[in-house]
Formats: structure tokens, sequence, C-alpha cells
């Protein structure tokens, strides 16, 4: 099995999003994500047979077809957590609305619609278009957390978005490692 998702990824903004995760400082129990890996999940599909991945990636071209979107710019900034300030998990950073967030949130409901066609799970949440640049493994440094959500509103950057991916998901030890299977172009 292999573990997949789909995403945009933020190519060439891993500079600025090591700036934007510097502004935590040293908070206790933050654990930062590698920002050479940033993306936009538009699909988690998890555990997959690798022999479905042809008729993915065919559903997938479809999905962009579907959704209408030529390549565009995203602006990428501002501060989230999930699931709130008061409990939290994930921190990342933001689309800016009206700078690639229609575009992302038509990309992810035509990637949805045809990946449960296919039987795979159906999200439980809204799309937030979102790049993850830390988990909380521990609350201990979460005031410096949520007070730099609350206070500060950093710009990453700008990205050409042209093509979505196939990514496969490869845990180990020192976290994480993501490897392209495919990209569709818009």
């Amino acid at each position: 099995m292999q573990r997949l998702f789909v995403s945009v990824d933020l190519d060439g903004l891993a500079d600025e999003v090591r700036a934007v995760q510097q502004r935590f400082g040293d908070a206790s129990g933050l654990r930062l994500t590698d920002p050479e890996q940033a993306h936009v999940t538009l699909k988690f599909l998890g555990d997959t047979d690798p022999e479905r991945v042809d008729d993915l990636v065919t559903e997938l071209d479809a999905a962009v077809a579907d959704s209408g979107v030529e390549p565009f710019e995203v602006r990428v900034g501002g501060l989230g957590v999930f699931p709130s300030l008061d409990y939290i998990s994930v921190v990342w950073v933001g689309v800016r609305d009206g700078h690639g967030d229609r575009e992302l949130t038509a990309l992810n409901e035509a990637v949805e619609d045809r990946t449960t066609a296919m039987g795979f799970d159906a999200e439980d949440h809204d799309f937030t278009p979102h790049a993850t640049i830390a988990r909380m493994d521990h609350a201990g440094g979460k005031e410096l957390v949520q007070d730099t959500v609350e206070t500060e509103d950093p710009d990453v950057g700008r990205l050409r978005v042209e093509e979505i991916r196939l990514t496969e998901s490869v845990l180990r030890e020192d976290g994480p490692h993501y490897r392209t299977l495919e990209s569709i172009p818009l």
C-alpha cells in the first residue's frame, strides 16, 4: 500500500515558510514541518493499492478538466490553527482571500467528487486552503503560539500554480517524506 494525497506544492517558498516558522521561536511542544515540503492538500487519500494509481491519475486529470481551473497565482499569507485556538493541533499559513482560494476550492471539490466516486472516503470537514507549518505535540508553548497567531499576519509570498500533484507520503522516524508520483497540468 502507498499513503497518498493530492496537493499543490509551495515550490520556491521554502525560505519564506521557514521565516514564518521562526516567529514561533522555541515554543515548547511545537514541532515544525519541513519547509521544503510545504503544500496545500487538496485531498488526503490514505493507504492506496499501487495498482489503482493509473486509474487515479486518469480521474485526477478529469477532475482538473471538471474544475475549469486554468493556471493561476496564489498569495500565501496569514496564520491559523486547527481545530481551535483553545486546542491547537496544527499551525498553518493560509491563502489570501481572492488570491487563489476560489481556484483551490474548485480543484478540491472536483478532486473530492472524482475520488469519492472511486470509493475513497469523503472529507468530513470544510476545505480551508492552507499549508501546515507546525504541529503541537503538547501545550507547553501554547500561549506563545496563540499570541503569534492572533497578532501577526505574515505574507509568505506568491506562487504560480500550473499543476496538481499525486504525492506519496513515506513515514520515517524523522517525519514524513514526500515523493511526487504524477503531476497533472491545469
